[in-house]
């Protein structure tokens, strides 16, 4: 009797907690794959948020909290491993006793060359969980195009420039038709970007912008694309209530950002997850723009198929304010290309 394998949400998405040891080349595994990109922060101090890729390589760090440019890390993740990540001895990510959040996203190991578009870029793509890295350099161009490697036209896309310093750009146009862009490092106000060509199934389209496409500047982006019963990125308006609105997913959450999308200037990024003690009503939020400590929210519910807004508070649920939220699933992949099933 032989079975199909069931592709999970947990191949392609975990979240692993940690205490820190203070010494190099410690192992950190449970992760249930080689991750692609890392993201760490420090849960009980007031640490940066350290970001890691497979394609930069696993010693080149940038932060979603600072607009600073790429920086040598040797000792934070020293190098990705089959089931996690080997650390180094810097306290950002492994100070003795203290307590660590890692999440990870597999893509396809360092990538390789594309030259879909008019930029040639190395893309590390995982088409299954529509996730990819993408590293190119600008040249000053509007409109000009970036292979994603995705098959699918990304629905959401974070930028970061790597050679300067320069703000993160968050690119969407799911709420209202418009590209619109947010800064993953401050509570800046949405705005829009000049008009280019939407985002299809091979390309993604930049505009001039230093934040995207300054002549002879090295790039990162994350580009993500929906799938079924895996990720859902979305938004709401909020009713200012304790009883705030439920959104529909599909699966249960295992990690959902938040953002105010309509007066936002002074409220932060929300990104609660399932691994932290507590997450369903209690749950402790992390600030992506800030280097706060895990605090108490009391904000957000995981249900079986979507999540629940416990609080009137304005980060994520001020009355008639709209807010943009991505979400991935704990339960397994479902969709026409993942399908759990049986065969004899």
């Amino acid at each position: 009797m032989a079975y199909t394998t069931v592709n999970k949400s947990t191949d392609y998405f975990n979240t692993k907690l940690y205490t820190g040891n203070g010494t190099t080349d410690t192992a950190i595994t449970g992760i249930g794959f080689q991750p692609d990109w890392t993201w760490i922060k420090a849960r009980d101090m007031a640490y940066d948020h350290n970001v890691m890729d497979s394609v930069r390589g696993s010693t080149k760090r940038i932060a979603t909290n600072l607009d600073a440019a790429e920086s040598t890390q040797a000792e934070m993740i020293k190098s990705f491993a089959s089931d996690g990540f080997n650390l180094g001895d810097n306290g950002g990510v492994n100070q003795n006793t203290k307590t660590y959040v890692a999440y990870n996203w597999k893509a396809n190991s360092a990538g390789s060359a594309n030259t879909d578009g008019t930029i040639n870029s190395t893309v590390s793509a995982n088409t299954t969980s529509g996730f990819s890295i993408v590293k190119y350099t600008g040249n000053g161009s509007n409109n000009a195009s970036v292979g994603h490697g995705l098959g699918v036209a990304p629905k959401i896309v974070f930028f970061k420039v790597l050679t300067v310093a320069n703000d993160w750009r968050v690119q969407y146009s799911f709420v209202d038709g418009s590209r619109d862009r947010l800064k993953l490092n401050t509570t800046t106000d949405k705005y829009d970007s000049p008009s280019v060509t939407d985002n299809s199934n091979s390309l993604f389209y930049l505009d001039t912008g230093s934040e995207q496409n300054s002549n002879s500047q090295s790039y990162i982006a994350y580009c993500f694309a929906e799938k079924t019963g895996y990720s859902k990125f979305g938004y709401y308006t909020g009713n200012g209530s304790t009883d705030g609105p439920f959104i529909y997913t599909g699966f249960k959450p295992a990690w959902v950002l938040q953002k105010n999308f309509t007066n936002n200037s002074s409220n932060d990024w929300t990104l609660a997850d399932n691994k932290r003690p507590g997450y369903n009503e209690t749950n402790k939020r992390m600030v992506p723009n800030n280097t706060d400590t895990e605090a108490q929210n009391n904000e957000i519910d995981f249900l079986s198929n979507g999540f629940k807004i416990r609080r009137e508070q304005s980060n994520t649920n001020a009355s008639g304010n709209t807010y943009i939220y991505m979400a991935f699933a704990e339960a397994p992949l479902v969709g026409s290309n993942n399908v759990p099933c049986t065969a004899r």
